[in-house]
């Protein structure tokens, strides 16, 4: 049983916290418009600051997303206009953020419109830090949708130097999203490498504030950033050796991390610990949404099977999802099944742009060997005894010479069994042996049961148990509820009263 027939079992995707709460209906809203959103998730992230319940605040950013891709600027200076204090200092500033934005075409009538009768709401006196930083995070998202980095950028830095002079456990979600929309700006400028002194203060402290949002962020935020200079030494100490990550964080900051290790570990030729990364990650990815990243993943996960000896299965080049980005794959995959080396290069030529934006041509490099040792595994179980010149001719190398060191090197790795006589030139395969009488499918039943126990370990350190405090106030109530005895004294009392 190989690996790869393992992977095709697949599991069910972790679920996603989907636990919402029903917002308070007002006066204002209307079905489906922005600004009903906007205050739906405004008055859960309000909510979160009265109960101190920092997973609120989380939860109101997961329902963010309607108004991340529709948030226009006319929406933007109403809400604003709305939450903001005109004597906030922050009022002005984000006003004339706003009006530098493109007008939105066409907008409908569903923003913030009110019945005839409705009056004006009335003008607030103060608003919450937790309220502000999250309309600044608007306006930069519409910053970078608008393809206006600059601007982006200085908004980002404005806002993160406010969070800085702030110290409050609910504002932990939000200040993680502002580091990465500052990230993100700086990759899209090509600017990277600027703030690497700063993400590594801020993980700093996260990791003293036990900010576990904050440290997943933020750890994967540098992981990317080392990685994008191809500094893979570091991210291997940051990622892997020195850093441990946080067990509570979100699923999605965990499949990244898995991502990011993954192809660290491919990269430091650690295949086997690459491979089960890169499938966890997979299939702890969100189902519905993330294409891009599934695929991301899928192509990384081809170029490390075929470095370990595998095929992947035929299915995963059908799919639907992955049928287009896979297609280069596809051809390479062939042309190491058949171990054609000519055939291979002939692939990487012509696919090289495509690979090396996908990140891999590194890794597609290292296939050359894998090639070879293909065909030399085919030439080994077609014939029993086989000259180096042949070998030489049926994979297309430079001289006898050459084959035979590469015989020399697969005999020794254990790819093939056989012996080279060096006197006559030849090479004479051994006879095969039956794999059952090995440890081989032992070692595969080892791999799969060590999977099923990781999964089940990190089952159960996900779930989630009811607070002390709930106990609690459980014990309280049945400590106050009577007993059968006192029930009973006191109708014994009752009836001796009467008496």
């Amino acid at each position: 049983l190989s690996n790869s027939s393992w992977a095709r079992r697949t599991t069910m995707p972790d679920a996603m916290d989907t636990d919402a709460t029903t917002p308070e209906p007002g006066p204002t809203q209307k079905p489906g418009s922005g600004f009903e959103d906007l205050r739906r998730i405004v008055s859960l992230i309000s909510r979160a600051v009265d109960t101190k319940q920092t997973r609120l605040v989380s939860r109101a950013l997961r329902h963010n997303s309607p108004l991340r891709t529709g948030a226009t600027s006319d929406l933007l200076t109403k809400a604003v206009e709305l939450y903001f204090p005109e004597a906030d200092p922050l009022r002005a500033g984000l006003l004339a953020q706003i009006a530098v934005l493109p007008v939105a075409e066409a907008a409908e009538a569903t923003s913030m419109d009110v019945e005839g009768e409705e009056k004006a709401p009335e003008k607030p006196t103060e608003i919450l830090p937790e309220v502000s930083v999250y309309l600044s995070l608007l306006v930069i998202n519409a910053f970078i949708g608008a393809e206006m980095l600059d601007q982006a950028q200085a908004a980002c830095e404005a806002l993160v130097t406010l969070l800085e002079t702030l110290n409050r456990r609910t504002l932990d979600p939000l200040t993680s999203k502002a580091y990465f929309y500052l990230s993100l700006v700086h990759e899209k400028k090509g600017t990277l490498p600027s703030i690497r002194t700063l993400l590594l203060s801020a993980h700093r402290t996260a990791c003293l504030h036990h900010d576990e949002m904050g440290q997943a962020t933020l750890l994967n935020l540098l992981l990317r950033n080392l990685l994008s200079q191809n500094l893979v030494e570091q991210a291997y100490k940051l990622g892997v050796k020195l850093s441990n990550f946080p067990e509570k964080a979100s699923n999605n900051q965990f499949c990244r991390y898995l991502y990011y290790t993954g192809r660290i570990s491919a990269l430091q030729l650690e295949y086997g610990d690459a491979y089960t990364k890169l499938l966890q990650s997979l299939r702890k990815a969100p189902q519905n949404t993330a294409a891009g990243f599934r695929r991301t993943v899928q192509k990384l996960m081809v170029i490390v099977q075929l470095l370990m000896g595998e095929v992947p299965e035929r299915s995963t080049f059908n799919h639907k999802e992955y049928r287009a980005a896979l297609a280069p794959y596809l051809v390479l995959t062939q042309a190491v099944r058949a171990g054609d080396l000519l055939r291979f290069n002939a692939a990487v030529a012509e696919h090289a742009a495509v690979f090396k934006a996908d990140k891999t041509y590194t890794l597609v490099i290292r296939l050359s060997h894998n090639v070879i040792k293909t065909g030399l595994r085919r030439i080994s179980v077609s014939y029993s005894r086989v000259s180096m010149e042949d070998i030489c001719a049926k994979l297309h190398l430079d001289s006898p010479q050459s084959a035979e060191f590469v015989c020399a090197k697969a005999i020794r790795d254990g790819v093939i069994d056989a012996v080279i006589d060096h006197e006559n030139g030849w090479m004479t395969s051994k006879e095969l042996t039956n794999v059952y009488a090995t440890n081989d499918p032992q070692r595969a039943f080892h791999k799969r049961i060590n999977f099923c126990l990781n999964v089940h370990n990190e089952a159960v350190r996900a779930m989630v148990y009811p607070p002390v405090s709930y106990k609690k106030k459980a014990d309280e109530k049945k400590d106050d509820e009577p007993t059968a005895e006192e029930i009973a004294k006191e109708i014994e009392e009752e009836l001796a009263e009467e008496e």
